[in-house]
């Protein structure tokens, strides 16, 4: 079977003009969660009858995953916000190998395809390459649910028995704490094995537990405690509907560039809740407060002058590593030294460079960043290679003054589906220029 790639790659040149210097304010909506909706299209696959995800993020890897879902003979249809799949009874065994390389979840959706066909050949993961990454524990997962797995210069292949796949316990810790991906994966393969499973030391993300609770909707028997993540897999996995939570990441994004350009922002589609508290802690460590809004959503307030905070990533319900980036740009604006610390990954400095094109005081020493605060920023002809990254340069923009122009938006339409229209809503003066054959629609205000 043959699937022609999707018109996004990555050779789009289109950038984003960006005038700074005005306080950004009103009220947007959050989209569906990326992270969790990605993972939930993988875990679609596992489903005896059609599924309705609602909420789905308008965002490029959307469409990537549905492309590489329709190369297993799935079909899949996206339309406003919904994303509906007709599972395949018998999975065509490979993830498309170029759709493969463009989306981090490639071992997820592998997973998948190995629990419902026995056997799959997949390439090596793409997403953000910030730092290395690796996929050790999805193949620990593999091979203790039953599979030989061997690697070629293509990726990878993993073939069970003629029973598939079986009842395993698997160990998904790794030196910087649970592995996300790896937890989901053990689980999707769970889901399908014949028995009861075990993943210790599961990662307690939202996009892990709001898997194993579209799972167990649909008939899973699944729970958390002490001992880690029980499965007990089923032969009979139902459809139906199920709605992708709100995106705390693009919510910290945007409660983060309101308060670096002295704004204030109301939030649709999420709750105060919907923030980690290792997040709320440092937003309120800075001086930005989030409250409940009485007709809903959330509203994010500076009390004052920013301050400068010490903290550092990690697991949830600590602070998200997919969040340090836009921080860093944030604390460009805060008074005094702070010290951002990565526990996830080796390391995340992927933005400090452009960073200091703008005049940040930003350094890096290992796995920690210092900036020192507040700086005037100025205008900036920069680039960056990862969603984060190239968010954080965009909040710099905005809070600097004069004109910028911002390279790498293939990367931001990855992660985010109408960031640019929402930031003009607020007040931004923002022009997407084309320049590839996904150009967007100019947004200006």
């Amino acid at each position: 079977m043959t699937l022609d790639p999707p018109s996004d790659a990555t050779v789009d040149t289109a950038l984003v003009r960006v005038t700074g210097g005005r306080p950004l304010s009103g009220r947007i909506p959050v989209q569906g969660s990326k992270n969790i909706a990605l993972h939930l299209y993988a875990a679609s696959l596992l489903a005896d009858s059609p599924v309705t995800l609602s909420a789905a993020p308008d965002i490029i890897d959307t469409q990537v995953c549905a492309q590489i879902l329709r190369h297993t003979g799935a079909r899949v249809e996206v339309t406003g916000g919904r994303f509906d799949v007709i599972p395949p009874r018998d999975p065509w065994p490979v993830v498309h190998a170029e759709l493969g390389r463009r989306v981090r979840t490639t071992v997820v959706l592998a997973a998948a395809v190995l629990a419902r066909a026995g056997q799959v050949a997949f390439p090596w993961p793409g997403g953000d390459a910030f730092c290395p990454r690796l996929i050790d524990r999805h193949v620990a997962a593999m091979r203790a649910a039953g599979a030989e797995v061997v690697a070629d210069g293509a990726g990878m292949r993993a073939r069970c028995g003629p029973r598939g796949v079986k009842a395993f316990t698997v160990d998904v810790d790794t030196p910087y704490g649970p592995s996300l991906g790896a937890t989901v994966t053990a689980m999707l393969l769970a889901a399908r094995a014949t028995g009861a499973s075990l993943i210790t030391h599961p990662s307690i993300e939202p996009e892990v537990t709001e898997t194993a609770r579209f799972l167990s909707e649909r008939g899973v028997r699944i729970h958390f405690d002490d001992q880690g993540l029980h499965v007990a897999g089923s032969d009979w996995i139902d459809g139906g509907g199920f709605a992708v939570a709100g995106d705390r990441i693009e919510a910290a994004t945007m409660v983060m560039t309101a308060a670096a350009t002295g704004g204030r922002v109301h939030l649709d589609n999420i709750t105060a809740a919907g923030f980690p508290r290792g997040l709320v802690r440092v937003l309120t460590a800075a001086g930005i407060g989030l409250s409940d809004a009485p007709d809903g959503g959330v509203q994010s307030q500076s009390r004052g002058p920013l301050t400068a905070v010490e903290a550092a990533t990690g697991p949830h319900p600590d602070l998200p590593t997919d969040t340090a980036p836009q921080l860093a740009a944030l604390l460009t604006q805060a008074d005094g030294t702070s010290l951002l610390g990565e526990r996830v990954y080796p390391r995340r400095d992927s933005h400090a460079a452009g960073l200091r094109s703008f005049g940040a005081d930003i350094t890096t020493t290992g796995a920690v960043i210092r900036i020192r605060g507040p700086v005037r920023l100025h205008g900036a002809d920069v680039e960056a290679s990862d969603i984060r990254a190239v968010t954080a340069l965009l909040i710099a923009a905005l809070a600097a003054e004069g004109p910028s122009t911002i390279r790498g938006l293939y990367h931001l339409r990855r992660g985010y589906g109408h960031l640019l229209s929402n930031l003009a809503t607020l007040g931004a003066d923002i022009t997407t220029v084309p320049g590839g054959p996904d150009a967007h629609p100019v947004h200006r205000r």
